[in-house]
């Protein structure tokens, strides 16, 4: 095991620890941007010019849920899982001020604020752009995801920030409890419209495939592990074997869901650049407000980070779902959640390299 450091730097901001562990994949956590620019450009390439494996992929969907892409998530999870100890589930529990700032944030700020910043851009700035239906769909696709918090890819950003699992597992918990009672009462009153319903298989399945199976999985994989090769063991030679899964994991989830949506990428290049400008805004207002929240509290950093990326990311199936439900498949509001996928993963990845350089703000 080698214990040698990397420059600073991409690599080192995304996976420090990993990085003392093990060497295996520092290539590809050290030009990170280059392979997700890469990737991007693969998968529009992929939808394109061979549109059928797209086509062939989509087949395999349920509910709004692309297996494929949930089986290379639930990839990018496990890892996380395992280093949960999970007697220390109580004590993430009781970690109040921690769950105050997610609660707070994603239902009580977070809806509010993209629906004004998307208003903002939408409706008043891009007005000689957008035709005014249109931009009012695009707002309507802001607000589905504003409305929704991230369920699965959250375990992922907290991995990668050495994010407690313990508390990054009971906050994502605890958020779904709220989205079944406060999702359709926000969503109807900053739209305006009466006959929403939360698309229960939809919400069901991905619980079930981003929390459950990799929680039980986890849960069994440790203790076995460490019953019959002890614990050293698990944390120096397991676990090791597992230290490029997630970057992996997150490159090929890039082309396939850039591949899905690559011809709308070529047919509104201009729209999708200008939704994409309030979403942006939106998922770094949001990290920063959660983050410097947890900050002024003196929470430490493994608190911090997962605070903030839960409300920074979207739980975009859900999303994506209700859109088609309510306006159409081929509506601005399925147009504008399917961009939110587009900007999470990048954007994203840019909140976890911004993370990893602040860690030094925070308390131990």
């Amino acid at each position: 095991m080698s214990n040698k450091k990397n420059k600073p730097g991409i690599a080192a901001n995304i996976s420090a620890n990993e990085k003392e562990k093990s060497g295996g994949l520092g290539f590809f956590e050290k030009y990170l941007t280059i392979w997700v620019a890469l990737c991007i450009v693969a998968g529009v390439l992929i939808g394109v010019y061979l549109p059928q494996i797209p086509q062939t992929l989509d087949k395999f969907t349920y509910a709004q849920v692309s297996i494929p892409v949930a089986i290379l998530i639930w990839l990018m999870i496990y890892p996380m899982m395992l280093k949960i100890d999970f007697t220390s589930i109580k004590n993430a529990a009781k970690q109040k001020k921690g769950l105050a700032v997610t609660c707070g944030t994603n239902w009580l700020i977070k809806p509010f604020t993209m629906y004004a910043i998307a208003y903002f851009f939408l409706i008043i700035v891009f007005k000689n752009i957008i035709p005014a239906d249109l931009a009012k769909e695009y707002l309507a696709g802001a607000v589905l995801l504003g409305a929704a918090p991230c369920t699965a890819m959250v375990f992922v950003w907290s991995h990668l920030t050495d994010g407690d699992p313990a508390y990054t597992l009971v906050q994502v918990a605890v958020n779904d409890l709220i989205l079944l009672v406060g999702f359709v009462p926000i969503v109807a009153l900053l739209l305006g419209v009466t006959d929403v319903s939360v698309p229960m298989d939809t919400l069901l399945l991905s619980v079930v495939l981003f929390v459950i199976i990799p929680f039980i999985a986890g849960y069994f994989s440790r203790t076995m592990i460490i019953k019959k090769k002890g614990l050293d063991y698990f944390e120096n030679v397991f676990l090791a074997k597992f230290n490029g899964v997630t970057v992996v994991g997150l490159l090929l989830t890039l082309v396939i869901l850039f591949a899905f949506q690559g011809q709308k990428i070529i047919d509104n290049p201009l729209h999708i650049a200008l939704i994409a400008i309030p979403l942006t805004i939106q998922t770094f207002f949001i990290f920063f407000l959660a983050y410097g929240w947890c900050k002024a509290w003196k929470l430490p950093h493994n608190v911090a980070a997962p605070a903030g990326m839960i409300g920074a990311s979207n739980f975009f199936e859900l999303s994506v779902a209700v859109a088609i439900s309510l306006f159409g498949l081929n509506s601005g509001a399925a147009l504008a959640t399917v961009v939110g996928v587009l900007v999470e993963v990048p954007v994203m990845l840019a909140l976890v390299a911004i993370a990893n350089k602040t860690k030094h703000w925070f308390v131990k």
